[in-house]
């Protein structure tokens, strides 16, 4: 029986979890034997070269960039650079599933930032799913708790950098190749955070740190590949849901590789952050489908 659309974007979409949650263990697995930024110009180096070829086998370097792309990719760039210091920083420091959980508000903020900033219609019940779940991203950060850790702020301004970044994605041109994106986004956080690390010491690489920066760049990769081929098939409204696997990722790789598990409340604030997401991609899907259907009437 052949497999439908749904299914395959569906399967698709976990896998891109998988690789991007297994990007972060390998990532944290190297905190205090390698320097950040050095860590991040290495894997940064594979990431660009394998990018590049695929760039070039998809055809993305004959493409024509409208002039006003060029100052959203700027933009991108500048929240993927963001994201990629203040996420690291935060996991380096904290549990992989709390930071993990952290991340997991991003459908909320992005929903609120686009009607801020985009003037992107919300409802009040959207709005009440926003309100839900920053109270559940309280429960996982508690500020003000005797274990309070302050890299909970890191994450949450990995948060804000990586709406930046999606934000400025939805503002692209349809004929702006996504991969011609990627490459241009993953060879400047290369140069940045290059340029970054000869301002401290770099520190010897074993054959364990060298595999492990190889195996976070693949994964990273596979991330990128993965999450591109997910918008090519299937409804988003039913594939984009799935993206919360990467918090069941997260609990069993934290788990297994460092021997962490939440406390019970920050498994009650990830599960309501998780369901405020979805009920918002819900009412998401369910708005895109009502005004297709508009325009499709009239049309006719």
């Amino acid at each position: 029986m052949a497999r439908s659309d749904n299914l395959t974007g569906a399967l698709l979409m976990m896998a891109s979890m998988a690789c991007f949650t297994l990007n972060d263990t390998m990532m944290k697995l190297m905190a205090g034997d390698v320097p950040l930024f050095q860590l991040l110009f290495l894997r940064g180096v594979f990431t660009t070269a394998a990018v590049a070829v695929i760039a070039w086998r998809m055809g993305a370097f004959g493409a024509r960039v409208p002039r006003r792309d060029w100052w959203i990719i700027l933009w991108r760039t500048v929240g993927e650079t963001g994201a990629a210091y203040f996420f690291l920083t935060a996991l380096f420091n904290m549990p992989l599933a709390n930071v993990t959980s952290i991340l997991a508000a991003l459908p909320l903020t992005i929903t609120l930032a686009a009607a801020v900033f985009l003037r992107e219609p919300v409802g009040w019940k959207r709005l009440a799913a926003i309100v839900v779940g920053f109270g559940g991203v309280l429960l996982i950060v508690r500020p003000g708790a005797s274990d309070f850790n302050v890299f909970s702020l890191y994450a949450l301004t990995a948060v804000g950098f990586v709406t930046l970044r999606d934000l400025s994605t939805r503002r692209l041109s349809k004929e702006t190749p996504s991969m011609l994106v990627t490459l241009i986004t993953s060879a400047a956080i290369m140069v940045f955070f290059g340029l970054g690390s000869l301002a401290g010491e770099w520190a010897q690489m074993d054959g364990r740190a060298l595999g492990l920066t190889v195996g976070a760049s693949v994964m990273i990769i596979g991330g990128y590949l993965f999450s591109i081929m997910v918008m090519r098939v299937g409804e988003i409204g039913f594939t984009a849901p799935f993206r919360y696997t990467g918090l069941i990722w997260a609990l069993v790789l934290g788990w297994l590789a460092f021997g962490d598990w939440p406390e019970t409340i920050t498994l009650v604030g990830a599960a309501i952050v998780s369901g405020s997401g979805l009920f918002t991609l819900y009412r998401e899907s369910r708005q895109a489908r009502r005004k297709y259907a508009v325009q499709a009437l009239r049309r006719h």
